[in-house]
């Protein structure tokens, strides 16, 4: 992201401890417009901490969280997610008692606060747009399937078109592939970055498959026991002597990464 680009997100100084535990410390970092920007780091490294900051889940002991320039810093997760920042998580969930199109739908009528209307059949309301948003995530052929005979993959891409129902400006993942095969891997996202280009939608990630990473990431920030150690491209990660020593051993190459 260059300097005069505007940051859809900006961390400032992000702190956050749990007891004698400093998880994030002192963590900056900026998303522009449009940016696929992974963050990785090994377990403990303090990723799923800045997530549920960013989200809401948890409030900073300091720093700010800038939401195109506003500070949303211990804002409740749900006033977080109408102000455009969508969030899919590790353990991909929908639902099991209702249709894929229901979970949507139901994500549609929150957005619309309209969840107290209990006279108007939930089944009617937003099915059209419903529909849209599983087109684009390939799964309205499954519209009217019980969201329990799906397979974990396609679970995934139900989550994703409930993570668009907000009309997201940003997107947080946490681990998008988790418990996928490598072309289940690939095939999604590939298609949320199909999607950020189509509709200029900011993403921020994590994900320990650094196959994913390195061929789909735009730019990579790289934690290490709370701390901010690396910010840059795909080549100069991968030849950080820090990031090697931290995160991956001393090797020369990331396994799954370009040599």
């Amino acid at each position: 992201m260059s300097v005069s680009e505007p940051s859809i997100l900006e961390l400032r100084g992000l702190t956050k401890s749990f007891g004698g535990v400093h998880a994030v410390r002192d963590v900056s970092l900026k998303i522009g417009k449009g940016e696929f920007l992974a963050m990785i780091g090994p377990n403990g490294a303090g990723k799923s901490t800045c997530f549920n900051m960013i989200n809401g889940q948890l409030e900073p002991d300091s720093g700010e969280i800038l939401c195109e320039g506003k500070n949303i810093a211990g804002f409740a997760p749900r006033d977080i997610w109408r102000l455009g920042v969508g969030r899919t998580f590790q353990v991909a969930a929908t639902f099991c008692s209702m249709t894929v199109i229901e979970n949507v739908q139901t994500a549609l009528i929150s957005h619309a606060r309209e969840s107290y209307r209990l006279w108007r059949p939930a089944a009617s309301r937003h099915r059209a747009r419903a529909l849209n948003l599983l087109a684009q995530v390939n799964m309205q052929d499954a519209a009217d399937r019980p969201s329990r005979e799906l397979a974990y993959g396609d679970v995934k891409r139900v989550e994703l078109a409930i993570a668009l129902a907000n009309d997201p400006k940003l997107l947080l993942m946490d681990e998008p592939t988790a418990g996928m095969g490598a072309g289940e891997r690939h095939g999604l996202i590939d298609l949320v970055k199909r999607l950020v280009v189509e509709r200029g939608i900011s993403v921020l990630f994590t994900e320990h498959s650094m196959d994913v990473v390195f061929a789909f990431a735009d730019r990579i920030v790289v934690l290490a026991r709370g701390r901010l150690i690396a910010d840059g491209d795909a080549a100069s990660i991968r030849d950080n002597e820090q990031v090697r020593d931290v995160y991956f051993g001393t090797g020369k190459t990331f396994a799954g990464a370009p040599a």
